[in-house]
């Protein structure tokens, strides 16, 4: 009896275009809703991770970084840059790839792009940490800063927390319009959005049970006042997420209950890298786990100082890879050479040259 040969091995590669068709094969609102259970299971799962903080090269332009993870099983990573002039250069401000890797081979299972994937998986967990920590009866969202991941924030906590009123405000008045107009044609099941551009940040933020900024600003910005803070409300803080740039009055922070993913990051990248090492903070797998209490009363004013953790990219990847294995989407490539003999690389290259015509001379 014959053993059977050994399956080459072959690694699952999606661009944006198969992104974007698994999307559209799933649709957008069940898309962020599978992207949010994994998450919320993965986070569930959070002392089997070995969990650093992401490596990152800072320049004046902007930053470069690196975000490993594994639990042992699969390690993951994620390249990504945040560059806010790139719009100069025809280029978004934030781009980036992942991998997904076995432990026990180190066969990569799973390159794909994460730059459309990045702006899921940032909302959805935006949206996961508010149902937790958000008043249940919100309603209305306050959105400061109305670039690329401004229409997924939105999209998100109306498809997950059911707001339907969304006030706007950009200092760019045509970023603001471009939110609203695509807004206009989001399909999301029940009522339909009410959506408001206002003139100011008090004015958005005036009565909004939720306030989220996600703006692009370098360097130590103000972009919400803590006059403007009022009982109850939740504040979603994205767009500070390196050192020296941050979004928020230090008077906010002293007011709210700050919640954060993985402290030593936060402490450096957050907004509380404003405050004292010995700020207090809770960690939100804490509060998703059941540990530690989220929002207590109506009152309470709650922070998500949300930076961005390698754990939310290897839940992306993981849900990435069952979604395009099950619907076909995707192609396979070689970025291992599959020899029949492991150990006989240059030999596999011969046969590899043999069928390569030589240039001419």
């Amino acid at each position: 009896m014959h053993a059977h040969a050994p399956v080459r091995p072959r690694t699952l590669f999606l661009d944006t275009h198969d992104v974007a068709r698994l999307i559209g094969i799933l649709g957008l609102t069940d898309c962020l809703r599978g992207l949010a259970g994994t998450l919320r299971a993965d986070y569930l799962r959070w002392p089997e991770f070995d969990k650093e903080a992401r490596i990152a090269a800072y320049s004046e332009q902007g930053t470069i970084e690196l975000m490993p993870i594994t639990d042992g099983t699969h390690y993951s990573f994620k390249c990504v840059n945040g560059h806010p002039g790139n719009g100069r250069h025809g280029l978004p401000t934030v781009m980036a790839m992942g991998a997904l890797l076995d432990c026990d081979t180190g066969m990569i299972r799973l390159m794909a792009e994460l730059t459309l994937t990045t702006a899921l998986r940032t909302a959805a967990m935006s949206a996961l940490a508010a149902q937790v920590l958000a008043r249940r009866d919100s309603h209305s969202m306050a959105l400061i800063g109305n670039g690329a991941q401004s229409d997924f924030q939105a999209l998100a906590f109306a498809a997950l927390l059911g707001v339907r009123d969304l006030r706007l405000y950009d200092v760019d008045r045509g970023a603001s319009e471009r939110l609203a107009r695509n807004l206009e044609s989001a399909e999301l099941p029940g009522r339909p959005l009410s959506v408001r551009l206002c003139d100011s940040a008090a004015q958005a933020v005036r009565g909004a049970d939720i306030v989220t900024t996600v703006t692009a600003f370098q360097g130590r910005a103000r972009v919400l006042d803590g006059s403007l803070i009022e009982p109850g409300m939740h504040l979603n803080a994205v767009g500070g997420d390196c050192p020296g740039k941050t979004e928020l009055d230090p008077a906010i922070l002293r007011r709210a209950d700050v919640f954060v993913e993985f402290p030593p990051q936060t402490r450096k990248e957050g907004e509380i890298q404003q405050m004292p090492v010995d700020f207090p903070v809770t960690e939100l797998w804490r509060v998703l786990a059941g540990d530690a209490p989220g929002r207590t009363h109506s009152d309470q004013v709650t922070l998500f100082d949300s930076v961005g953790f390698a754990l939310e990219d290897y839940s992306s990847l993981r849900f990435l890879r069952a979604q395009a294995e099950a619907h076909g989407v995707g192609r396979w490539v070689d970025v291992t050479p599959g020899q029949p003999d492991p150990r006989d690389l240059y030999g596999w290259l011969q046969g590899e040259l043999r069928g390569v015509p030589a240039l001419a001379s």
